[in-house]
């Protein structure tokens, strides 16, 4: 029986470590992606922090510095709790 539930509980270890490569590999895509968009920003620190969360949570970046949000409804659309936009 203990054999059973070590042999459970070893399986359901790497099967949930597997879930969190992907989430590693989506990082270094948003830190480059950010580091365009954030790159002629006043703030550098703050419009990349903005940029990796709203890249986390919408897979997805607009291309070049300012603008060409179309590109990325779910990035456009993220709002702040204020109602003004949460993505640079």
């Amino acid at each position: 029986m203990k054999v059973a539930i070590v042999t459970f509980l070893l399986v359901s270890l790497l099967l949930s470590s597997s879930f969190f490569e992907p989430a590693a590999a989506g990082s270094s895509f948003c830190d480059s992606k950010c580091g365009a968009r954030c790159a002629k920003a006043a703030v550098q620190d703050r419009c990349l922090k903005y940029c990796g969360i709203c890249c986390e949570k919408c897979k997805c970046v607009p291309s070049g510095t300012y603008g060409n949000k179309h590109e990325c409804p779910c990035y456009r659309d993220l709002k702040n709790a204020k109602g003004k936009p949460k993505c640079p």
